[in-house]
């Protein structure tokens, strides 16, 4: 699941013709695998085969990377060649009662959980009860999902991140309330349904929503709750005696406290979907050492079949791919970071939860896999361990860099322009051609100049690929980032195509482009008919819901409902129903944006504005965040008539410039 995304560095990967290969009905339906794309004749110089050399690598990595990052506790385990060599726990499960962490820890291992939902669906294709091609609408007992595309939505398309849903994390609700209730699929679902945007398969996007709705599938056609679903027929057989969808006394008492990033524990939190397909299963590094044997061993387990070897194939070979070079997912796996494989076919999940966070590695070429959960969401630590781990064992082979080619101008055309990513709504990214090289700017990361490896693939300076994709009429639509330091690799990011313009707004006025943007991200529509009205006013929760889908974490339930808590910190009197002035526009805007007070000392207000204003409105300044009737000195003095009423052209400019695609600070002309 998804950590704070705030905070998050991962919260959790081409040809001219297309960037996802597609599977035929007839494969999909005999359950057959895609070829795998992994790098031939890579050979394992240092086999993880014997637990006093493991130690040797992991005692002190682990001791660094839990002091870097304020981990208390976290397991570790590691399995070759059918056999578990090491399973380890480090620190504490408990700091304050010092009970350290052991082999019968409980984690919740939160997103590894769709690895286990894929798994279920796979059992009811060998059986025949699912077909991975076919809409999956029949498979829900009468649910609908709104479609705007009218290409059925699958299972395959699902399992894969490709579903093309509006809001893939709508089912991502949690919290300490939802430990001890009780929310049925089906009602949840009849309440909570994204409408499918993109046409299925054609651009990948992280997906809590498919899993959890496939989930329910799996639920439907066996007529069993899927949490008895998963203990009969996965928990059970492999021997997982400490494994559960739902939270158990047993379970909850064995727990590993949670810990915020501070160090403070922090409640369990559960999920608003109880029996959570997405990520609701809870587990130990004993548990998880049975699963991933049955894994490397093509499904067997203890002489049992769990599930078929084709379908274990498609599991972990690619089927989802940026660039030829750079595959995405598999049916439940990911494979993000694909350079720290170093050449290796790897499958991994991630997962986290307040205070708890995950990882599963799978090297299947290698027969070997290794799990990792401890008490903190510190997303990066596991990445770092994963990193260290593969370059220990299975180090990289030189690989020579690739020609950068030329791009004239008139071939970057199609590049550029405003994408937006297809599940962190906040992230925008803007292309723009300068110098004879295309460059790439957001504001997570800054401004980047590309160099072209081929048409469509190109790279950055430290070498993260960008990877364009085309539509089905032959157009750029989507680009890839790999970039570590960023969120976009979480999904692909989709070209913002700016719509026709409002009648009332001139061509030269100050705000049209300010205007067209968020009306391309449909974060301020008409007023009426083609009409913006851009000197009528707003009330303060019109605002707040411009706001909201601006600041581009709406499509979160979770961090949607702390933003609106957030947004009117410190404003007296707030109502939805009230005319909004400017002076609280600005303090709502720096409620989320949170600019740093003593980057405002370089500018002046000289008109009066409320107390409780005054650090907001220069911070926005500051930074350039002004409508353009709004002028800042060469001395750093404005004025900004904070109490006057706040027109919409004007929230346009502000909330364009705070959450657009610009990358701040803005530098003063």
């Amino acid at each position: 699941m998804k950590k704070a995304i705030n905070t998050l560095s991962l919260a959790i990967l081409l040809t001219s013709t297309s960037l996802i290969s597609a599977c035929s009905p007839q494969s999909l339906e005999v359950g057959e695998s895609k070829p795998s794309t992994s790098t031939p004749d890579v050979q394992m110089t240092k086999a993880p085969n014997n637990a006093k050399e493991i130690e040797s690598f992991a005692d002190p990595l682990f001791e660094e990377k839990m002091k870097e990052y304020n981990v208390n506790g976290s397991s570790f385990v590691v399995v070759h060649d059918g056999k578990v060599v090491i399973n380890k726990g480090y620190g504490y499960a408990d700091k304050e009662k010092k009970i350290p962490v052991n082999k019968e820890t409980v984690f919740q291992i939160a997103s590894v959980s769709k690895t286990f939902t894929a798994l279920a669906v796979m059992q009811q294709v060998d059986k025949g009860k699912l077909k991975l091609d076919q809409d999956v609408q029949q498979y829900l007992g009468g649910l609908k999902i709104p479609n705007k595309t009218g290409k059925p939505l699958t299972l395959f398309d699902m399992l894969t991140y490709t579903s093309g849903v509006d809001f893939p994390d709508i089912t991502t609700i949690t919290g300490p309330e939802y430990v001890n209730q009780d929310i049925p699929m089906k009602e949840f679902f009849s309440k909570h349904m994204p409408t499918v945007v993109r046409p299925p398969g054609e651009a990948y996007t992280y997906d809590n929503f498919a899993f959890a709705l496939a989930g329910y599938a799996v639920e439907n056609v066996t007529g069993s709750s899927f949490s008895r679903y998963m203990e009969k027929n996965i928990f059970k057989p492999l021997g997982m005696k400490s494994t559960s969808v739902r939270f158990t006394p047993d379970l909850l008492k064995r727990m590993a406290t949670h810990y915020g990033p501070t160090g403070d524990s922090i409640p369990t939190s559960g999920h608003g979907l109880t029996d959570a397909p997405q990520g609701s299963i809870l587990s130990t590094g004993e548990d998880m050492s049975k699963y991933m044997i049955m894994q490397l061993q093509n499904g067997k387990f203890g002489g049992k079949e769990i599930v078929s070897k084709r379908s274990m194939d498609m599991m972990h070979d690619y089927q989802v791919f940026a660039d030829k070079t750079i595959p995405i997912a598999t049916v439940g796996f990911e494979t993000y970071f694909n350079d720290l494989a170093n050449g290796q076919h790897v499958a991994l999940k991630g997962g986290n939860m307040p205070g708890h966070s995950s990882l599963m590695v799978l090297v299947p070429e290698q027969k070997t896999a290794f799990f990792m959960s401890y008490n903190n969401d510190a997303t990066m630590m596991s990445k770092d361990v994963y990193e260290e781990f593969m370059d220990h064992y299975f180090p990289a082979h030189k690989v020579e860099k690739p020609i950068n080619l030329p791009l004239e101008g008139k071939e970057a055309q199609k590049y550029l322009g405003l994408y937006q990513n297809t599940r962190l709504f906040a992230i925008r990214t803007h292309f723009t051609y300068e110098k004879g090289a295309l460059v790439m700017e957001d504001e997570k990361t800054g401004k980047h100049v590309l160099k072209m490896i081929h048409p469509l693939l190109f790279e950055d300076s430290e070498g993260n690929k960008v990877a364009f994709k085309k539509n089905t009429a032959g157009e750029i639509a989507y680009f890839y980032y790999t970039n570590p330091k960023g969120v976009g690799f979480t999904a692909h990011s989709q070209k913002i195509n700016i719509k026709p313009p409002f009648a009332d707004i001139p061509q030269k006025s100050n705000y049209r482009s300010h205007i067209d943007n968020l009306h391309a991200l449909n974060i301020m529509d008409a007023k009426a008919g083609n009409l913006f009205d851009p000197m009528g006013t707003m009330t303060q929760g019109e605002f707040a819901d411009a706001l909201l889908l601006a600041h581009g974490w709406s499509n979160f339930p979770d961090d949607s409902k702390e933003a609106k808590k957030q947004f009117i910190t410190g404003i007296p009197g707030y109502d939805r129903a009230t005319p909004i002035t400017r002076q609280v526009a600005a303090t709502m805007i720096q409620n989320l944006k949170q600019i740093q007070p003593e980057q405002a000392n370089q500018v002046k207000l000289l008109d009066a504005a409320d107390d409780w204003a005054v650090q907001a409105i220069q911070a926005l300044a500051s930074q350039g965040i002004v409508d353009p009737d709004t002028t800042i000195h060469a001395d750093g003095s404005f004025t900004f008539r904070p109490k006057d009423l706040l027109l919409r052209q004007e929230a346009s400019a502000l909330l364009d410039l705070a959450f657009g695609y610009h990358a701040l600070p803005i530098k003063q002309k």
